[in-house]
């Protein structure tokens, strides 16, 4: 939709410059394609008027524009610097040089936190230690009916906690902002739920901020000015 609206987006700022174009791109999509990152400012775009119609017939939003088309072809060079996979990595040597086994389960791990959080407790049961259980990628809160406060890393934290009866883990997002909130993500740690409010009422009602924040584990560092997607990391003992 952005790249048929937008001054920019779609390959539009490179076709705006005479002068050839060195994209520098940080990707905070998953699988590092320009044509995605940011919509895509320097990147021909292949999709149409008709592609962006189509999404919004899909959603049912009444909009009509008013588009136009994007270049497709434009002069200009992108060179993504820094991935995702890559802030893995780096971590991957941190845990290394403590001693501890980094196993990178891959930078594209969605899907509704809860579900994700569930899921890591039931992978690092598995795992033979001392490991740190390390992986990228954007999940998903699904509000269903009142929804608290908290985005998908603290989410996913309590989740993990519940299912895994208490682990050192933390979540955040790269970019300095868990959903809407003002922290990062929060840090879960083997007594957690002892420590905090009644874990599971929390989670059904999305307020995992609000569990974390009674702890005071919340991570807050303001925004980071860079994203490249959530960044979590379970320590198994």
């Amino acid at each position: 939709m952005r790249k048929h609206l937008s001054a920019i987006a779609g390959g539009r700022l490179a076709a705006a410059c005479r002068a050839p174009v060195l994209a520098l791109i940080i990707s905070d999509v998953t699988g590092d394609d320009p044509t995605h990152i940011a919509s895509g400012p320097c990147v021909a775009d292949p999709t149409t008027i008709d592609d962006a119609k189509a999404v919004l017939a899909k959603y049912r939003i009444a909009f009509d524009g008013p588009f136009s088309e994007s270049p497709k072809s434009v002069r200009a060079q992108n060179k993504v610097v820094a991935t995702a996979y890559r802030s893995l990595e780096a971590a991957a040597e941190v845990f290394r040089k403590q001693g501890i086994r980094p196993m990178i389960l891959g930078d594209t791990i969605t899907g509704e936190a809860r579900d994700v959080g569930r899921d890591m407790a039931q992978r690092a049961r598995s795992t033979t230690g001392p490991a740190a259980l390390i992986s990228g990628g954007e999940c998903t809160v699904t509000i269903q009916g009142d929804g608290g406060r908290g985005g998908r890393c603290a989410e996913f934290l309590l989740s993990l906690g519940i299912e895994s009866g208490g682990l050192w883990a933390i979540a955040a997002d790269t970019d300095g902002i868990d959903g809407t909130e003002d922290n990062a993500g929060a840090i879960l740690t083997p007594d957690s739920l002892r420590r905090g409010p009644d874990a599971k009422a929390m989670l059904a009602k999305h307020d995992s901020y609000g569990f974390f924040k009674a702890l005071g584990d919340l991570v807050v560092t303001g925004p980071t000015r860079t994203n490249v997607n959530d960044y979590r990391a379970v320590l198994v003992p």
